[in-house]
């Protein structure tokens, strides 16, 4: 026998071990969903469930005396023919539509300004963002002293310049909404202040120094430059103004209690009058869960027309 007739055999495909590419991919899967586990747990008990408690509770006339019984649309029938629902929504709507321009508006120039070198830079910073980890319901109470018509620097400070309230600026249905839309203000415009911060020191520079090679002045560079390049920056800073100012509650709480003559109660000041003052949680279910479709709508429309301004770089 030759060497050229030995039989050859083909060696045989090794089978594919289809559960050894799949063991590592499962044990990550396994680590991240446990790692995930504890916050999607709170999650569902203190986010999920309760909005879904409280959207068939909108359908009942539960009132924590005796068991809820369905009564269909009746609370939103009701709420539509409520003129305190209505006074509270214009209200609401006055409060978003002052107040979130106006924040978003300071937070970039406030931004612009300190995005510049100057000595006390920081300590300015600093002194604008801090309102914002303080606890809005002591703010209001400080602000409610400062705003006294007998005690309060303000009022004093106000009335040296002409601006006088016999009745007090937080019991005087003139000024009553104004004070709390400006405290409003001021919490928030540091926050927002710091992610615009964030969005100018992430503009190349390169930009800035041709558009001055071309001969453009700062206020020019501002609004082609600036604006454009912070677009991503003001749809965050919008939406979230947008949806703080339509949940307005802690300052309106602390400050006036709604008052004076309803003047400043909002719609969640509503919610809250209607289930634990007067116990009707679920006309108070279905006011909130009105709320909650206005401010999602609302967002995605402010979504898509930001979005659409977007630039990119």
């Amino acid at each position: 026998m030759t060497v050229t007739d030995v039989p050859v055999v083909a060696p045989r495909a090794a089978k594919p071990n289809r559960g050894r590419g799949r063991g590592p991919a499962t044990r990550r899967q396994l680590t991240a969903w446990l790692f995930l586990a504890p916050s999607l747990i709170v999650l569902v008990a203190f986010t999920l469930y309760p909005m879904v408690q409280a959207v068939y509770l909108s359908f009942t006339n539960y009132n924590l005396i005796k068991a809820a019984d369905f009564i269909g649309l009746d609370n939103y029938v009701e709420l539509m023919n409520d003129p305190a629902f209505w006074n509270a929504f214009w209200n609401t709507v006055l409060y978003a539509v002052v107040v979130t321009p106006v924040t978003v508006v300071l937070a970039l120039l406030f931004a612009v300004m300190l995005n510049q070198t100057f000595f006390g830079r920081t300590f300015v910073r600093t002194a604008i963002f801090l309102p914002f980890i303080v606890s809005l319901g002591i703010i209001a109470i400080a602000w409610s002293f400062l705003l006294d018509p007998n005690i309060g620097l303000l009022s004093y400070w106000l009335s040296g310049v002409g601006i006088v309230t016999e009745q007090g600026w937080l019991t005087d249905p003139r000024f009553a909404m104004p004070a709390v839309m400006m405290v409003g203000v001021w919490k928030f415009v540091g926050f927002y202040m710091v992610i615009y911060l964030a969005g100018l020191q992430s503009i190349p520079g390169d930009l800035y120094e041709a558009a001055k090679i071309d001969g453009t002045t700062a206020l020019q560079r501002f609004r082609h430059v600036t604006l454009p390049l912070l677009s991503n920056q003001t749809l965050l800073v919008s939406v979230l103004a947008l949806i703080a100012t339509l949940q307005a509650f802690d300052q309106i709480y602390v400050m006036t209690r709604g008052g004076p003559y309803f003047k400043t109660e909002t719609l969640v000041m509503l919610i809250y009058r209607e289930g634990f003052q007067e116990l009707r949680f679920g006309y108070a279910s279905a006011i909130s869960f009105v709320l909650l479709i206005f401010v999602f709508v609302l967002s995605i429309v402010q979504y898509g027309w930001l979005r659409r301004r977007a630039v990119t770089y």
